[in-house]
């Protein structure tokens, strides 16, 4: 397997550092934008394996035309939502397979946003994946951990768990603190305000996908491992769009621990105008406000050394067990950034994101997993990779039993 990964950010080089203490692939180029950046974490991991390019991955033809020059027979992509299209389509017309942790951007019902959906997020990547089946081609969309290992442990609910689903409720939560900031994002601001001031998403068998207002349902979740209780509000995310295909639930929601705080923040940056993408005239240049946001916080992918606390990613599945009886369970991964840290030199919430693609492409190259078509993860066996997360990876995951209410 030769993989071109593309954008060195945080999940990318998190993901080479982990990569490279497995056998499974043969070559793996970083790429990015800066390329010096990229040869600076392939210096640092010093696999010989590994090497750097540069990447205009805004551009399809430059996607094809590295994949071409590289030899690559897969494309994971690392990069910001915003560059999804041309990468998607950049590895398919290089005919190779293609592998990413966020899926296509939505946009808003025009008239109705708070009760109708638009476009999905997903919704372009899924209309070609016919013309992916009828090339032998795979895609495999929302390998993160959420989208991603959420989604593997939803369809392990079902497969191992539940005879009847009424809800899997995707639950992320964290008591990460960074030294010194009093607002700094563990993830890209950029898609923080994506995915919280877009209409949120949920579905519901007897009605399909609708929306909600943002900050929507907030309840006080209990997550474990010393995290405790966060406030968790709906927001937009994959999972919502990727579960119902495979899984049979009667609900499917996506709730972040964000915390009253963070909201109150969140929502004085959309009451500000900070949160629009949209360029604006400052003096003899034309900036994105959300541009300038990021530019004042913290890069995530560095700020590990001045940051402490676990993170949490999980499925809450309610329903009826293998038993008949009613049964409430919590699947769920923490990672400590001080294990990380000492461990990879990578900030907990992009190395947490990173290992699940690299066990992703282990179960592929040995051929554990296999289709064709653009399919999310909770397409495949979840019980295989969990195991080989548990372990080859070292990365254990959990189970608690709670009370059915």
């Amino acid at each position: 397997m030769k993989i071109l990964v593309v954008g060195s950010g945080g999940v990318g080089s998190s993901f080479a550092a982990i990569a490279s203490r497995r056998k499974y692939f043969e070559k793996l180029i970083l790429s990015d934008i800066n390329e010096a950046r990229a040869k600076t974490i392939a210096d640092k991991v010093g696999d010989p394996r590994i090497s750097a390019a540069r990447i205009d991955a805004s551009d399809r033809k430059a996607v094809t035309d590295l994949i071409e020059a590289t030899g690559a027979d897969w494309v994971l992509n690392a990069a910001d939502p915003r560059f999804v299209q041309p990468i998607f389509y950049g590895a398919f017309d290089a005919g190779v397979q293609y592998m990413d942790m966020a899926m296509t951007l939505s946009k808003p019902h025009p008239t109705d946003p708070f009760s109708k959906c638009g476009v999905k997020l997903g919704d372009e990547q899924f209309e070609h994946a016919k013309n992916w089946e009828d090339r032998g081609m795979l895609a495999v969309v929302g390998c993160g951990v959420e989208p991603g290992l959420s989604d593997i442990f939803a369809r392990y609910a079902q497969d191992h768990l539940f005879s009847e689903i009424d809800e899997v409720g995707v639950r992320d939560g964290a008591n990460l603190v960074v030294e010194g900031w009093e607002f700094a994002p563990s993830f890209s601001i950029w898609t923080t305000i994506e995915e919280c001031t877009n209409p949120p998403l949920i579905w519901e068998k007897d009605k399909g996908w609708y929306t909600t207002e943002p900050y929507s349902e907030m309840e006080v979740f209990d997550f474990p491992e010393g995290i405790g209780p966060v406030e968790c509000v709906n927001v937009e995310h994959e999972e919502v769009i990727l579960i119902p295909r495979w899984v049979d639930a009667k609900r499917v929601t996506f709730k972040y621990g964000l915390g009253a705080e963070f909201i109150d923040m969140l929502k004085k940056i959309q009451l500000l105008g900070m949160h629009k993408t949209d360029r604006v005239k400052v003096g003899d240049v034309e900036v994105s406000p959300r541009d300038v946001l990021a530019a004042t916080l913290p890069d995530p992918a560095t700020m590990g050394d001045i940051m402490s606390g676990k993170t949490c990613a999980g499925s809450w599945v309610t329903g009826k067990g293998k038993d008949g009886k009613p049964r409430e369970v919590y699947l769920y991964h923490v990672a400590d950034n001080r294990e990380t840290m000492a461990l990879d030199d990578a900030q907990v919430v992009p190395w947490q994101t990173a290992i699940n693609p690299a066990v992703a492409l282990e179960l592929i190259a040995n051929g554990v997993w296999s289709s064709a078509g653009v399919l999310g993860p909770e397409a495949f066996d979840a019980a295989p990779f969990l195991d080989m997360l548990k372990d080859d990876y070292k990365s254990p995951w959990g189970m608690e039993e709670r009370e059915p209410k």
